[in-house]
């Protein structure tokens, strides 16, 4: 394990480079940290193996920006559209049909991502220069509380030794991003997180 300052100089590079090797970067965001990874089967299988976690469940996606999440195929429904233009970028996870570039292998016979543009200067400057989604989690080991500063996750994950922490500060935020399926006709909350579920139906259903 190695933990690198976020705002010392290289920092970008050495993450890129670790990802573009198939390893894990423990990163912070404005919920609390997360573990990123190139969407590639190996390279996730790091994140499965350290959250301890069965490699059937599917791992949602952030990008930098709607743009990208369109270049790769996701499609939104008019109050989706309304949701992401609100909300993002925050603390907001939708859960999205699943998208023409999605690749075959990723969790075959889900019919949906989850996909999150996240508001953190040092995950967004990564995916930006990236330029393509990562697969994010929470960085905590499964049933284990998240972690919200660098220290955390190298205690969470001690002995990790392919794993590189983006020492960023505390994450602000504390609680994991609220997840909307947004599919359908109508939102529905699969999980309650910073944005309040009157918030959600207020913007879909009225878009103000």
């Amino acid at each position: 394990m190695r933990i690198l300052d976020a705002s010392g100089e290289g920092w970008l590079e050495t993450a890129l480079a670790h990802l573009r090797a198939g390893g894990v970067v423990a990163l912070p965001t404005e919920t609390v940290y997360g573990l990123a990874a190139e969407l590639d089967p190996k390279a996730m299988e790091g994140i499965y193996a350290l959250k301890g976690r069965s490699a059937g469940k599917a791992l949602p996606w952030q990008v930098d920006s709607v743009e990208r999440a369109l270049d790769w195929g996701f499609e939104f429904s008019a109050p989706a559209r309304r949701l992401a233009e609100r909300f993002w970028p925050g603390p907001l996870t939708l859960l999205l049909n699943r998208p023409r570039r999605c690749p075959a292998w990723f969790a075959p016979g889900a019919p949906l991502v989850g996909l999150r543009i996240p508001h953190h200067p040092v995950v967004l400057e990564l995916l930006r220069v990236a330029g393509e989604p990562l697969a994010v989690t929470s960085a905590n080991r499964s049933g284990q509380p998240e972690c919200l500063q660098a220290a955390d996750v190298a205690l969470a994950f001690e002995g990790a030794g392919d794993l590189l922490v983006l020492n960023g500060s505390t994450a602000p935020g504390g609680v994991a991003s609220t997840v909307v399926d947004a599919s359908g006709p109508e939102p529905q909350v699969v999980r309650e997180g910073p944005i309040a579920i009157s918030e959600i139906l207020r913007v879909w259903r009225r878009g103000d």
